[in-house]
């Protein structure tokens, strides 16, 4: 279950920190505050993630948002502390545009650093009757009754293969930018079905 509890929290944290960076690379804003969005962007991604499940299972919001803060602070800012750093370290990486190679393998290097740093945490919670412990039994609770079963709830599995596939897609389009010459290529003419 650590496993699962650290991929769910690290899928909300890389689509706040994505879209952060997205923001502030958009906006031309320097580092810092491109970080703090991101960061306070993963936050509430990460905390958004949790809270729909026990939404739907039928807690009240405030009862829903207490049992998300304490079960997951301690493992989203474990990885924001870890995934910041290592995109801090890695030269070039935060000053990287969206479409360069250095920002995305970048960014798949922080997310696997944050992975391998808020296991334990998750691990040694879990085993406490801590964190994700506290929220499980109500992620797998019903589909919802009235309106609250048109909240939609995000199997782990698929919010991760949607990470993966857009971080993957960065980097293929980096990579054709970098290799594919000026872009002007698709607007010349071919000769296909020409004949001389």
């Amino acid at each position: 279950m650590a496993v699962s509890a650290t991929l769910h929290c690290l899928t909300g944290c890389a689509i706040g920190e994505i879209t952060g960076l997205l923001i502030g690379t958009a906006a031309g804003w320097p580092n810092v505050p491109t970080i703090a969005i991101s960061v306070a962007l993963a936050f509430c991604f990460g905390y958004l993630l949790s809270t729909l499940p026990l939404l739907k299972a039928g807690l009240a919001v405030g009862a829903a948002l207490r049992l998300v803060l304490a079960a997951d602070t301690a493992s989203i800012a474990t990885m924001e502390l870890v995934d910041n750093l290592v995109m801090v370290i890695i030269p070039g990486a935060m000053e990287a545009g969206l479409v360069n190679i250095v920002f995305w393998v970048g960014m798949m290097i922080a997310f696997a650093a944050a992975f391998v740093a808020a296991f334990p945490v998750n691990r040694f919670l879990l085993r406490r009757g801590k964190g994700h412990a506290l929220i499980h039994g109500h992620h797998e609770a019903s589909a919802g009754e009235g309106a609250r079963r048109f909240i939609p709830s995000f199997r782990t599995g698929a919010l991760v293969a949607v990470l993966v596939a857009f971080m993957l897609g960065g980097l293929i389009v980096s990579i054709a930018d970098e290799f594919g010459g000026s872009g002007d290529h698709a607007a010349q003419p071919t000769n296909a079905g020409v004949h001389s």
